[in-house]
This record gives structure tokens, sequence and C-alpha cells, in this order.
């Protein structure tokens, strides 16, 4: 999720946690552990656009990872408060902050590597990485945590805040189940035969929803909303092995690959090749210009070697399709 909703998220973890010991402190401690495990986005400035991708909800979001430094940074805070707070509740507000920062991602699309160094990520899909009414209700408790010194009364804010804001991803689970069984019937109806489909949120809702699905000739993507009253339509994207095997001695190539988790097509103009990762939709539907958000062109390095660099996005590209998502999903 957002910087903003984690460090909100770790507000109200660590006021649960140490609310009574620290007060209006939790505030300080919950923002700086609420965001720690983003620092790796910090690191992957210095790497190159597929690595710096390639690291992202890696180690730094990973299990291991954090039992190994709750009790370093649990050493820390209880030096700091001076025995307002034992090892122990600093370690376990340590823990918990980075744990709770990892569950909120697991619900997004790109997924975390909890069980780092292994390589699956876990991604419920379930919500776009921004989502005001997930954010909302716990902001509004910690407004009110702010203005209470009361422990009984801030304990109640707080809960309730957390209670609404995880009923609301509980709900989202079940809207993302009634869009997957709206997308199978109609795979079904249309004689479509698949091999897998995942369907996630577009941006800042969960009324519209995407699919891909993946066949042996290639990809099919749609598109439905709550609203439509219109059959599901899909639109289809040949694979094309020969682009493919241009790339495959590129090391970045078989890097994004993997990232996409095969989700992916390879497409080519003005004699330049292009690596679109399908999982997080289109930004452009032309077909002069098609792109799709996450795409890397190709080319070759003083070395010789095959390098990918990402496409910049322009502000334009954001603005039009928040417009058609708005439009969009009002029905078809």
């Amino acid at each position: 999720m957002d910087s903003f909703t984690q460090i909100v998220l770790g507000i109200a973890t660590a006021e649960v946690i140490a609310g009574k010991q620290l007060k209006n402190k939790t505030f300080l401690y919950g923002a700086i552990l609420g965001t720690l495990p983003d620092l790796d986005v910090v690191v992957g400035i210095f790497l190159s656009d597929v690595d710096g991708v390639a690291i992202h909800r890696g180690l730094s979001h990973s299990l291991l990872f954090f039992l190994l430094l709750s009790p370093l940074l649990g050493k820390l805070l209880t030096t700091l408060e001076k025995g307002n707070l034992t090892f122990r509740r600093a370690t376990s507000l340590v823990f918990w902050c980075l744990v709770t920062h990892v569950a909120l991602d697991s619900f997004t699309s790109w997924g975390t590597q909890v069980l780092w160094p292994l390589d699956h990520r876990f991604a419920l899909k379930t919500v776009f990485v921004i989502d005001p009414m997930y954010t909302v209700p716990l902001l509004l408790s910690l407004v009110c945590v702010w203005k209470n010194k009361d422990y009984v009364l801030r304990r109640k804010y707080v809960l309730r805040g957390l209670w609404i804001s995880s009923g609301y991803l509980l709900l989202t689970c079940v809207l993302k189940l009634m869009a997957v069984q709206k997308f199978e019937n109609a795979l079904e109806q249309q004689n479509i035969e698949y091999q897998e489909l995942i369907v996630k949120p577009t941006a800042f809702n969960t009324i519209l929803w995407n699919a891909n699905i993946a066949t042996s000739k290639g990809y099919y993507l749609g598109e439905y909303s709550f609203f439509d009253t219109q059959p599901v339509s899909f639109t289809f994207y040949k694979k094309d092995a020969t682009l493919e095997k241009a790339l495959e001695t590129s090391t970045d190539f078989q890097k994004l690959k993997k990232i996409s988790e095969g989700w992916y097509l390879v497409t080519q103009k003005n004699g330049q090749y292009y690596f679109n990762d399908l999982r997080f939709g289109l930004l452009n539907t032309s077909d002069e210009q098609l792109q799709f958000a996450f795409s890397y062109v190709f080319s070759t390095n003083s070395q010789g070697a095959i390098v990918a660099k990402e496409v910049p996005k322009a502000k334009r590209d954001g603005k039009v399709l928040l417009q058609k998502i708005f439009t969009r999903l009002q029905g078809n």
C-alpha cells in the first residue's frame, strides 16, 4: 500500500501494543516502523530499473528479516524510553508494526515475499495500492486518539478504526469472489478455453475489476463493473514467440519474466522491443500507441548486452486513465 496508509496503520498498531506506555509517542514510532519495510525503494534507486523492481517487497518484507530486526530495534526503543518500555513489549511493538505492513501489502496485486528467500509472492489482489476506503476510517480514529489522553478512550477509538478498516478488507475479498464468478461465467458462455485467470481491482476503487486470462496462444483482457448491464467483453492479445526469441539471451528479459510471473507480452515498435507486464493494466489502448502501466524498452549497451529500461509514464497518461476508469465503472 501507499506510504501514508502504512504510516496510519503503523501508528494504530503501535497504539494497540504500547499506547498506555508511550501515549502520543506511538505516532512517532508507529510512523517510522510502519514505513520501514519500504526502504527497499531507496535501495532500488541505486540499482537498474529491473533490479530495483526485483528486490521490492522481497527481503525487507519477510518474516525472517522481521524476526532478526525486531529484537535489535526493540533494544533500541527500550534504551530510548529509559525503562518506560520493557524489552519484550518494545520487541513486540516493532514486530507487529512490521508484520501488519506486510499483511496489508499482501492484499494488493504486487504481492510480497513473506517467506523470503522462497520466490513465492503472496498477493490476494483485492485492493489497489491506494484505497481511501481503507485509510480514512483509520485516519479518523487516530485523530480522536490524538485528541484524547484517557487510555481507555484512545484504545476504544483505535480498535474501532481497525475493525472498520479490516472489515473493509474482508468485504473486498467478497467483492473479488463475485467478480471472479462473473468473469468465469462470461468465459464459459463465450466458449473461451483458458489456462489461468487472475482478477484484480482497478485504481482507487473496488467497483470496476480487471481480468487477465491466459491461453495457449495469448491473453484475453476484460473488465467488469458491478454497474454493468451488458455482457463482459474480452480483448485478445496474441503471443509472439519470434519476438521473445530475439530477447532470450538478455538477463534483464529473464528477470522480467520471473517478476511478471509469466503474465507478459513482448511487442515491437519502430524497431525496438518492449516487455509489457499485463498484471497492472493498460495506460493506452490505441493500436498505434499500445502501452501497459509497466513496460520496459530494450536496447544494446556499450558492452553489447541487451538491457531493459522502464518506459516513463507521462502525467497525462495517469489523468486519462483515471477518467476512463471513472467513466467505465459506471457501467457498460
